[in-house]
């Protein structure tokens, strides 16, 4: 006995059409339509709506958006209750406005946890928010250097030429300090530079090395300063961090290679920084040339 599948076909292609007419028309179309307007509540949650979808980015971006949604939610909450009548209207909009007030004593309270001394809101602010820093992550940064500040009083100084060790990389938060070699004024270094990039970026993390130049505070200076070791144990565990001081320690020895107003003068043109270790070996006297074989028969063969 054979059976007809299109037979079989035909009941349930008109259970999914059934199905779907019922899904779509379902529901009357609207013909005619209200006079009247919602209530203000009603129009008060739109408005919250809109605005609270403008919010930014970063921490206080997310206090702007959470604030102002629940805010929306809850007024959607009142008018669903009041004006409505509906319970699952008012059910949702009720658990969307715990879920961002829950959410905004979050970020709040991370926000609280994260205050810095004024200094290091400064240095914030003015280095690393420009470049999209979350303050989590400049907590961790912070906390390398045990959010100490060094004072370094004038005159007094940082490097020595030929005795200090390359251990730190320091940033100048205030104050002005002179970089000289053989007593010899190279530059400056001003707030929010680095006193050492050229040395850090010269060594390896398993080198060791000492200042070619002689670092001394012009003024009060106060400064921030990691320890190498630290320092790249929190590269290891934050690569982002990692390259973050890869392009700061990039572009502050950049800034002083153009304000440099001083040079060696090497001779046949060669004009080089002379705190960048690898450009040394210009320094270093040429060997003697050797004579080409066929120079030294011709002039063996003069005499």
């Amino acid at each position: 006995m054979t059976i007809n599948t299109d037979q079989l076909d035909v009941p349930a292609m008109e259970d999914n059409s059934s199905f779907w007419d019922s899904l779509i028309y379902a529901h009357p179309i609207c013909v005619n339509w209200k006079s009247e307007a919602e209530g203000s509540i009603y129009h008060l949650a739109s408005i919250l709506f809109v605005v609270g979808y403008m919010g930014g980015s970063g921490i206080f971006g997310l206090l702007y958006v959470f604030f102002l949604l629940g805010l929306g939610f809850l007024c959607s909450s009142v008018w669903s209750w009041l004006d409505v009548c509906a319970a699952d209207i008012f059910s949702w909009n009720f658990i969307l406005f715990v879920i961002c007030f829950v959410q905004f004593i979050y970020v709040a309270y991370q926000v609280r946890s994260v205050a810095f001394d004024k200094e290091f809101q400064e240095l914030y602010l003015a280095m690393f928010r420009p470049l999209g820093i979350s303050m989590t992550i400049f907590r961790k940064i912070i906390l390398c250097c045990d959010e100490e500040v060094v004072t370094l009083e004038k005159e007094h100084c940082y490097a020595m030429q030929g005795k200090t060790p390359i251990d730190k990389l320091s940033l100048l938060l205030s104050g002005r300090i002179r970089v000289t070699v053989d007593g010899e004024f190279l530059h400056y270094i001003f707030p929010l530079q680095f006193l050492d990039s050229p040395e850090w970026d010269s060594l390896r993390p398993t080198e060791e090395g000492i200042f070619q130049v002689t670092l001394t505070a012009e003024t009060d200076c106060r400064y921030v300063a990691w320890r190498r070791k630290k320092m790249y144990l929190l590269f290891a565990k934050h690569r982002f961090i990692s390259r973050i001081f890869s392009i700061l320690i990039g572009n502050d020895i950049a800034d002083k290679l153009y304000a440099l107003n001083d040079r060696v003068n090497l001779g046949k043109g060669f004009r080089c920084d002379i705190r960048l270790p690898n450009f040394y070996h210009v320094s270093i006297p040429e060997a003697p040339k050797m004579q080409p074989v066929n120079q030294i028969q011709h002039s063996s063969r003069q005499h």
